[in-house]
């Protein structure tokens, strides 16, 4: 059995709407990119929210490239984060790979920098991997 072509990524509604944008997108690493800008919170920090729905968008998406390859969809069944500091302009990198890649399972890291290139969030996202519905 041949391998199927990996899904290209789509980007939802509220993707759109916090400016994320694809740089790079294969099995083994997604690399997304979003702006401070318009992702703040009320004290003009990027708001941690943004990071996480970042996170779990670019790990989702990793997940679904993985799942494609097999003929199949997944779900998300765990998101965590962990806030390491932010920031208040410029554009934030999100960059997915995986941490185990399995028939039924898998789990991402998505590393969230600056463009100083710090750490500003950890996410780990675990995704069930099910058939299509048709």
């Amino acid at each position: 059995m041949s391998p199927l072509e990996p899904w290209t990524i789509t980007l939802g509604e509220l993707d759109e709407r916090m400016g994320i944008e694809v740089l790079e997108e294969s099995v083994e690493r997604v690399v997304t990119r979003m702006p401070i800008e318009g992702n703040r919170q009320s004290f003009g920090l990027l708001h941690g929210g943004a990071m996480v729905a970042l996170g779990e968008a670019t790990g989702s998406w990793a997940a679904v490239k993985h799942a494609s390859t097999m003929g199949m969809v997944c779900v998300g069944v765990d998101v965590n984060a962990t806030h390491h500091r932010s920031s208040r302009s410029g554009y934030v990198t999100a960059t997915a790979t995986p941490l185990s890649l399995g028939r039924t399972l898998c789990s991402h890291e998505v590393i969230i920098t600056d463009d100083d290139g710090r750490r500003l969030c950890t996410v780990r996202i675990t995704n069930a991997i099910t058939p299509k519905e048709d």
